[in-house]
Parts: C-alpha cells; structure tokens; sequence
C-alpha cells in the first residue's frame, strides 16, 4: 500500500479540484457531476495504460536508482501536464491555425468546438499512436534473445523471422499504407504522413540513444539500448507513455468536453500507474510472474491494431480496457502455472 500513498493524496487532490470546478459552473449537482467524471476518465486510464505499467517495469527494472526516480517524478510530470493538458491544445492549436492562449481560451470558454477540433484529426493521432505501438509490440515478439516463449514453438518461430532486423519496418510502413485506404482521398496524405512520423520517432528514439550513449546502433531494436538505462531510454518509455495517452484523451472527449475535468480525471490514472510501475519493480513480480511482460507486450499490440481500426470504426474505450485486462489476467495464469511446473 506504501507505494499508491502518494497517488491517493494526489488524487484527493485532483477530486477537490474537479468538485470544485463544478460548483463554480453550476452548484452542488455540478460538482458532484464532475467529481463522479473524473472518477470514471481515471479509472478508464488506468485500464487502459496497465499493460503499460508492466512494460515500463521491464525496463525500469534494470535501470540505476537515479533515472528510476527520474522517472517516476519528471517522468510523471511529462505524462500529466505534458500528455494529458498541453498535447490536446497543440492538436488543436494546430488543425484551427491557433496559437495556444487562443485554444486554451477556446478550451474553456466553448468546449464542444474545442472537443471537435480534436476529434477531426484522431484518424492522424490515432495512425501515430498505432504505428509505434506497434513497432514496440513487433520488437518484441520478432526478439530472438528472449528466454521464455508464452506460446510455446509458435512463438519461437515467430520470433526467428527477428533475425532480419528491417521486418518490424517494412510491416509498420505498410499497415501505414493500408490505413490511408480507410479515410476519404483528401486526407490520406495527412494519414500516411501522420503513420511516417510514428514509425520515424520510434526508430529516432533509438537512433539518439545511440548518439547520447555513444553505442554503435545499426538496427531499430531500441530494446538493447533502453534497458541499461540512460536519456535514451527515458525518452523511450516518455514516447511510449504519449501513444497509450492518445487513445485515453481522444476517449477522454466521448464522455465530457470539459479539458479541465479531462486533465483531473486522466491524472489520477496516470498517478496510479507509475505507482504500479513502482510496484512491479520493487516486488521483482515480473521475475516471479515469467510470462506478465508477454501479455502486457500482446495487450500493446491489440491495442495498437484497435487505434488502427478506430481510424474508421468506433471501438467503445471500455472494449480496449477489457481486452488489455484480458491478456494481463492470462499472462498471469499462466505464470502461476509455470511456477508450479517448475518447483
């Protein structure tokens, strides 16, 4: 329980707040109102984001004790104030042509307009986020380091094609390309530029891991890199915590249009999942529970194909939670079911 002390104050913190920001626009029923909504955007974060916790333990578990609490204290002020207010604004900012004193008045001021800015270009955001969370879910799997395989031969298999290192490439350029057939001819290039981008930052990523840490790179396989710790691999998991936030905050916009409540709501669940970082990495659970990083990794990549496929099809948020749950639950199993084969 130590290691949610801190989330449980700060999210005190943001209830007040919210309950607060409601009875200034509109009394007691307001406030409840918007306390009861920022309840439900912090618990749709965090079933969103758990296989996130998981994945950032299984590189945090390697790392020193200085850029573990770097972290988990800038980290987590780039997720909540980075990720979760500034990146909505730069989004709009950008489609209306505002800049960002502009939108931030829009924001509060008329929050359907803002909330349909936002909404018209998640086919872009959403092609972005898929793409490098799908680079992160093929590294893994196309790994032919990895000691334990969760499906067995078949995932060995699958693995060996890792041993040509520009696979993970060719498939995510190419789901790019298929997705630029799943919106109107006007904006597929928006679409195909958005999917270039986020195959371009994943492997920058590594590529500047490499300058920063003075290590020769020669494939995109950042996970090498990222697990000894570094700059490199802190800007690592701060992108991969931007591409699971994309899918919450454009979520975030089915339920209230509200970006303060918004803000509120998704903060306590961010909180809440460095905690569970936190405490994956103190416990040693992904040494003890072998097959936890393979369904967090699997969760990654359906959530990815979901981002994908909402670019033309509504997918319901609590659909993508269940889904995530789903293989972190399976994972577990059969962990539990490893351990007592071998004891």
């Amino acid at each position: 329980m130590q290691h949610f002390r801190f989330s449980i104050l700060i999210s005190l913190v943001c209830l007040t707040l919210a309950a607060y920001w409601g009875y200034s626009h509109g009394g007691l029923s307001a406030a409840i109102g918007a306390t009861g909504i920022a309840l439900i955007l912090a618990i749709l974060e965090i079933s969103l984001s758990f296989d996130n916790a998981v994945v950032n333990a299984s590189v945090l578990k390697t790392w020193d004790a200085f850029w573990q609490k770097l972290f988990l204290t800038v980290g987590i002020i780039i997720a909540v104030f980075g990720m979760r207010l500034v990146f909505p604004l730069v989004i709009v900012a950008f489609a209306a042509d505002l800049n960002i004193t502009q939108v931030w008045t829009l924001a509060l001021d008329r929050p359907q307009e803002f909330s349909q800015h936002l909404v018209q270009h998640h086919a872009e955001v959403a092609t972005f986020g898929g793409v490098f969370l799908l680079l992160v879910f093929l590294n893994f799997v196309l790994d032919t380091d990895k000691e334990h395989h969760w499906l067995g031969h078949i995932e060995e298999k699958i693995a060996s094609f890792g041993r040509i290192n520009s696979i993970p490439i060719l498939i995510a350029l190419l789901v790019v390309a298929f997705c630029t057939k799943l919106v109107d001819p006007n904006r597929g290039y928006s679409v195909l530029l958005a999917g270039v981008w986020g195959v371009i930052t994943y492997v920058g990523v590594d590529f500047i891991s490499g300058l920063l840490e003075k290590e020769e790179v020669t494939d995109v396989n950042v996970g090498a890199i990222v697990k000894s710790g570094g700059i490199g691999g802190f800007l690592y998991l701060e992108v991969l915590d931007a591409s699971f936030s994309f899918d919450g905050v454009i979520g975030a916009f089915a339920i209230t249009s509200d970006v303060v409540i918004i803000m509120l709501g998704l903060a306590i669940g961010a909180l809440f999942v460095r905690s569970m970082t936190i405490f994956l990495v103190r416990q040693g659970t992904l040494d003890e529970y072998v097959y936890l990083e393979h369904g967090a990794h699997y969760a990654i990549g359906i959530l990815a194909l979901i981002m994908l496929t909402s670019i033309r099809f509504h997918v319901p948020e609590i659909v993508t939670g269940l889904i995530g749950v789903a293989f972190i639950v399976a994972s577990l199993w059969s962990s539990i079911q490893y351990k007592k084969r071998i004891e």
